[in-house]
C-alpha cells in the first residue's frame, strides 16, 4: 500500500493504492493487436497528448478544461504580471483564416491552441484578436458584410497535440474582435467551419464536427437567422460520432449550400477516422434542406474517411473532391459539373496521391481559384497546385511550411492568396503559384519545453510542435537549430554554448557551439521503446552528467558522447496500439550523486539510492506520471507530478515523499483538477505547478495562481532562474512567457 501522510499544508489528503487502482482500471478488457512502429506525422502528437490527458481506458470527460479553467479562475493570485518573450516569427499551426469585408488588408488568423490574431497589413503582421481569458483552442473565423466577426472554438483536426483541448462553441463580436459575446452551440467540441449567407448577413452557418471522444452533443449543421442568438440543426447526423466538417456557400449560386460530414471517434487504444456517415450533402435552399450526393462518389461505407470540398465560383455546378480513406491514405480525386448530381473519379496522381500520406484526415481541403475553375490548391503535406482541373498536379512544398489547413482568395486584389499551415501565415501575390511570404509576426508557437541559463538571461530555447528546436541566439530573431518536432531542450548552466535538443522518439543530439552543429547520440543509448517526448536530464551538480529515459535509464558522464544503462525496464511492457506506451517519460537526480527518479507513462515512479545498482518501484498503478523533481535539499525527497483529467475525483495530482517513497503526501489541495504538467522548487523552497490551465504558486494559505497576463493556455514546461527569481513558462500555444516571481509571499 502507498502511505500518503496526512499533512498540515491546505486540504492534503490520504490515498490509498486500492481506491487509485479501482478507479484507473480500464473499463473493459481490449484485445491485444499487432506490434507496429511508432506513428509519424500529426497522429503521434495526437496520441502523446491523449494518452497523457486520459485515464487509462477512460476517455476525456466532456467540458474538462473548461471546468478546471473555471476553478483556476476562482483562486486568489499572486502579485506579478507575467511578460510574453516571443518567438513573434515562427508561427505555427493556423486552421482558419477570413478576409473583413468592410477593411482592406485585414486578415484574421486562428491559430490552432493560440486564439484568433487579426493583421490590418495584409498578413504581414497580427494582434489579438481574442480575449486571453477564453480558451485559445480555436477551430474556424467567418466576417460577416455586416461587421460581425464569427468564432468557433475547438480544432477539428484531431492531431498535432492539441488535440485534447475542445472548444466551448461559437462566439460573436461586433468590433472586430475587441469584446465577444457566446453565440450558442457550447456542446459543438469543436466547430469545422462557419459560412455567412452572401445575400443576408444575419444568416449563419455552421459546421459542429463535435467532441472526438464523447458522443452527442451539438453535432451536424446548424442554422441561426439572427447573428447566433438562436441556432436550429438543419442537417443532422446519422451516428453519435458523426460531425460536420465543413460548410459552404456556392458563389455562383447563393440558395446553394454544401456541408461534409465526417465520422470519427478516438477509443482508449483506437482511432476511426472514417465510416458511412462520410459524405457530401447539397441544399438548394440556403440550408433549410439536405440531400446526400452519390452518383459516382464512394457508397457509403466503413472505408471513407474525411472529404475535402472545392466549390467554383467562375464555373456554376462545378466541384472537386478530395476523398481520404478511413486508414488514413488517398482515396480518390473526384470532380463533378452539375453540383453534385454525378461525379467523375480522375486519373490518381502520384504526387497528390503522396501528398497525403498516411493522415488524410488532417487536412482534407480544395480550394479553386473563383477567377479559374480548373485553377486548383489542395491540402496535403506540401501545397499542391493544379492548372488543369485536377488531372496533374505539382508541389509546391519547398516555398511554405508543411501541412496546409486554409486559404482564402482576396477579392480586392485580384491573385492575392493567404493561406495557414503550420507555420503560420503565407501570402502569395501570384495567385498561389509561388511568391509565397510568410508573416513577420505571428506569437502562437505551440512548444512542449524551455530550457534557459544563468549565464544569460537572454537566451532561451525550446522545443516547438511541427517546427523544430527554436532558439533565441544565432540570428537577429529566434531561429530553428534542430528539426522534427521540437521537444527536450537544455543548455548547460556552466557552459552556454553547450546545447541539447531532440525530436520524436527520442532522437537527441548535443551541441558545444551553440547549436551550430550538432552530433546525434541517440544510438549510443539502450532501449526498446522511446516516448515521443523523451526525457534528457542533467545531473545537479554536474551537467557533464546527463540522464536519458526509453524503457530502460541511461547515462553518461562525458556530456552525452557516451551511454551506458543502469536500469532493467522500468516499465510493464509496450502497449497494445502503434503509440510506444511503456516508456520513461520524466528523470531527475538528487545532488547526493547516487540517488536518481525515474516516472514512466504506466504510473509507475521508481528510485535508485546506489546509482542504478539496486532499484525501488515506490508508486504504482497511477496516471501518466509526468514530472518527477528532486528535492535540492533532501536527497530522499521528491515531488511528483500526474496527468489525467479525474471527472471530479478527489485523486491527487500532486504529491510528496521526504523518505525516498516510503510515504507520500498529497499537495494536490485546491489545484485545478487538471493535469500537472511540471513542477519545480524555486527560493525558500516555495513550489510551483504548470497545469494546462496555468501556472500556480504554493503558499501556507493554499496554491494561488501567479500572477496576470497569462492567457488561458496549456503550460507544459517550467525554467527557474535562481540568480534573477524568474520563472520562464512554455506554452502550448502563445510562445514563452516569464515572470519574476515575488520575494517576500508567505
Amino acid at each position: 500500500m502507498i502511505r500518503l501522510s496526512r499533512s498540515t499544508t491546505a486540504r492534503a489528503a490520504a490515498v490509498t493504492l486500492a481506491a487509485l487502482t479501482a478507479f484507473l482500471a480500464p473499463a473493459a478488457p481490449v484485445a491485444a493487436g499487432p506490434a507496429r512502429g511508432p506513428l509519424r506525422g500529426p497522429a503521434a502528437p495526437a496520441e502523446f497528448s491523449y494518452l497523457q490527458k486520459a485515464l487509462p481506458g477512460r476517455p476525456l470527460p466532456r467540458h474538462a478544461f473548461e471546468r478546471a479553467a473555471a476553478e483556476a479562475a476562482a483562486l486568489p493570485a499572486v502579485p506579478g504580471r507575467w511578460q510574453p518573450l516571443g518567438p513573434t516569427n515562427i508561427g505555427g499551426r493556423v486552421v482558419s483564416l477570413a478576409l473583413d469585408p468592410q477593411r482592406a488588408d485585414t486578415l484574421y488568423a486562428a491559430a490552432a491552441s493560440g486564439g484568433l490574431w487579426r493583421s490590418d497589413d495584409a498578413g504581414r503582421t497580427f494582434r489579438p484578436a481574442w480575449p486571453d481569458s477564453a480558451t485559445q483552442a480555436m477551430g474556424a473565423v467567418a466576417a460577416s458584410p455586416d461587421g460581425m466577426l464569427y468564432a468557433g472554438t475547438g480544432e477539428p483536426n484531431p492531431g498535432g497535440g492539441s488535440v485534447t483541448y475542445e472548444g466551448t462553441g461559437v462566439y460573436r463580436s461586433a468590433d472586430r474582435g475587441r469584446t465577444w459575446r457566446p453565440a450558442g452551440l457550447r456542446d459543438s467540441g469543436t466547430i469545422g467551419a462557419l459560412a455567412v449567407d452572401p445575400r443576408s448577413p444575419h444568416r449563419i452557418l455552421a459546421a459542429a464536427t463535435g467532441s472526438l471522444y464523447s458522443p452527442g452533443g451539438d453535432r451536424g449543421v446548424y442554422l441561426s437567422a439572427d447573428s447566433g442568438s438562436s441556432w436550429r440543426r438543419v442537417l443532422d447526423v446519422p451516428g453519435p460520432f458523426t460531425g460536420a466538417v465543413d460548410v459552404q456557400f456556392d458563389p455562383a449560386v447563393p440558395q446553394r449550400v454544401y456541408a461534409v460530414l465526417w465520422d470519427h471517434r478516438r477509443e482508449p487504444d483506437k482511432r476511426t477516422y472514417g465510416g458511412a456517415g462520410s459524405g457530401v450533402y447539397r441544399s438548394d435552399d440556403a440550408g433549410a434542406h439536405w440531400r446526400r450526393l452519390g452518383g459516382g462518389l464512394p457508397a457509403p461505407g466503413p472505408d471513407t474517411g474525411r472529404i475535402g470540398l472545392g466549390v467554383a465560383a467562375s464555373e456554376p455546378g462545378r466541384l472537386y473532391a478530395l476523398v481520404g480513406g478511413a486508414a488514413g491514405g488517398f482515396a480518390g480525386f473526384y470532380t463533378s459539373a452539375d453540383a453534385g448530381d454525378s461525379w467523375s473519379r480522375l486519373p490518381d496522381d502520384a504526387r497528390l496521391k503522396q501528398s497525403q500520406s498516411s493522415y488524410s484526415w488532417w487536412f482534407g481541403k480544395v480550394w479553386a481559384d473563383p477567377r479559374d475553375a480548373r485553377h486548383l490548391h489542395a491540402a496535403g503535406v506540401g501545397l499542391m497546385t493544379s492548372a488543369d482541373g485536377g488531372a496533374t498536379w505539382t508541389d509546391d512544398h519547398d516555398a511554405v511550411h508543411s501541412d496546409q489547413h486554409a486559404m482564402v482568395w482576396d477579392p480586392r486584389r485580384p491573385g492575392r492568396v493567404y493561406l495557414g499551415n503550420d507555420g503560420g501565415v503565407y501570402r502569395s501575390d501570384g495567385g498561389g503559384d509561388g511568391g509565397w511570404s510568410k508573416a513577420v509576426y505571428e506569437p502562437w508557437t505551440q512548444f512542449y519545453s524551455v530550457a534557459t541559463t544563468p549565464q544569460d538571461p537572454g537566451r532561451i530555447s525550446g522545443g516547438a510542435q511541427d517546427n523544430g528546436s527554436v532558439r533565441s541566439w544565432g540570428g537577429t530573431r529566434f531561429n530553428t537549430y534542430f528539426g522534427g518536432d521540437g521537444l527536450q531542450n537544455l543548455i548547460d548552466p556552466t557552459d552556454k554554448n553547450r546545447v541539447y535538443a531532440c525530436y520524436q522518439y527520442g532522437s537527441c543530439a548535443r551541441s558545444t557551439d551553440g547549436g551550430a552543429t550538432m552530433t546525434s547520440f541517440d544510438s549510443a543509448t539502450t532501449a526498446d521503446r522511446r516516448n515521443w517526448f523523451t526525457p534528457v536530464q542533467f545531473d545537479p551538480v554536474d551537467p557533464r552528467v546527463l540522464y536519458y529515459g526509453g524503457n530502460r535509464l541511461n547515462r553518461s558522464a562525458d556530456g552525452g558522447a557516451t551511454w551506458e544503462p543502469i536500469s532493467p525496464d522500468l516499465t510493464g511492457g509496450p502497449g497494445r496500439d502503434t503509440y510506444p506506451y511503456g516508456t520513461i517519460t520524466t528523470v531527475a537526480a538528487a545532488r547526493d550523486g547516487a540517488t536518481v527518479w525515474a516516472g514512466t507513462d504506466d504510473g509507475r515512479l521508481w528510485v535508485t539510492r546506489d546509482l542504478g545498482r539496486h532499484w525501488s518501484n515506490v508508486l504504482d498503478g497511477q496516471p501518466w506520471v509526468t514530472r518527477v523533481t528532486a528535492d535540492p535539499r533532501n536527497p530522499a525527497g521528491a515531488w511528483v507530478a500526474l496527468s489525467g483529467y479525474r471527472s471530479g475525483s478527489p485523486l491527487p495530482h500532486l504529491l510528496h515523499t521526504a523518505d525516498a517513497g516510503r510515504t507520500w503526501t498529497d499537495l494536490s489541495g485546491n489545484l485545478p483538477q487538471a493535469p500537472v504538467d511540471d513542477v519545480l522548487s524555486g527560493d525558500d523552497g516555495r513550489l510551483y505547478a504548470a497545469t494546462d490551465q496555468g501556472v500556480f504558486m504554493r503558499t501556507v494559505r493554499g496554491w494561488h495562481r501567479l500572477g496576470s497576463g497569462l492567457p488561458l493556455v496549456p503550460v507544459s514546461g517550467l525554467a527557474y532562474d535562481h540568480a534573477a527569481h524568474r520563472l520562464v513558462a512554455a506554452t502550448f500555444g502563445r510562445g514563452f512567457y516569464a515572470i519574476r516571481v515575488p520575494s517576500d509571499t508567505p
